[in-house]
């Protein structure tokens, strides 16, 4: 009979807490066997669902991010590098934010310095107090979006599906990162006082000032 983990043990491999996997239990997104009443698991079932959870990130053509700008593609792989450096498995929406203010030269990273009241250096420390790095370095392991990162770019694609914009840009990116409470971006950005209605505000300014005739 195949070893079980205990749920301790998946929240190892996986380098998150087991109150979060026993969320995920909840919500139907791990196969689990209740077992003297203790959440267990194998570890194939473990890789199956850290493997669809994956989204990999390669800004090259002809993938799922092919209707990204340059810019946008360019903040992806910051993020992506967000989460190595602090020995993240997965790339969430704290890790994007951080690669918007570093990419700091399209509409989205410029907009969101604008009406941020903080200094770039204090959002990285309130991240990086919400979500310390972890003791394990990544190396070359493979890493995708987490599920609020997911999420985070599903609502960028909305935003510029409500704007009938055909690509997606760091400006839907950074509006995106706002859109829900529960966002640790959305946390850490209320909290240097950048609102989802004064980002879209100055996002529309600085996309009016960029077109054709006007100063």
């Amino acid at each position: 009979m195949e070893r079980l983990l205990t749920t301790e043990d998946v929240a190892e491999l996986l380098r998150i807490d087991p109150v979060t996997v026993r969320r995920l239990v909840t919500r139907g997104e791990l196969a689990a066997y209740r077992i003297a009443g203790e959440y267990r698991f194998t570890p194939a079932g473990v890789e199956n669902f850290v493997e669809s959870q994956r989204v990999v990130i390669n800004p090259g053509p002809n993938n799922q991010f092919d209707k990204f700008t340059e810019g946008a593609r360019k903040v992806l792989s910051l993020a992506r590098e967000e989460a190595r450096q602090c020995n993240h498995n997965g790339i969430g929406t704290e890790h994007l934010l951080l690669a918007l203010i570093s990419e700091g030269e399209e509409i989205g990273a410029r907009a969101l310095l604008d009406v941020l009241q903080a200094q770039a250096s204090e959002v990285r420390k309130r991240v990086e107090a919400a979500h310390p790095a972890g003791e394990q370095p990544i190396g070359d392991a493979l890493i995708g979006l987490t599920p609020q990162g997911k999420e985070c770019i599903e609502l960028a694609v909305r935003e510029a599906r409500s704007a009938d914009q055909h690509q997606i840009g760091t400006e839907h990116l950074l509006l995106g990162l706002l859109r829900k409470e529960e966002f640790l971006s959305t946390q850490v950005l209320h909290k240097s006082g950048v609102t989802l209605e004064a980002a879209r505000e100055r996002v529309k300014q600085l996309l009016k000032a960029e077109q054709p005739g006007d100063s």
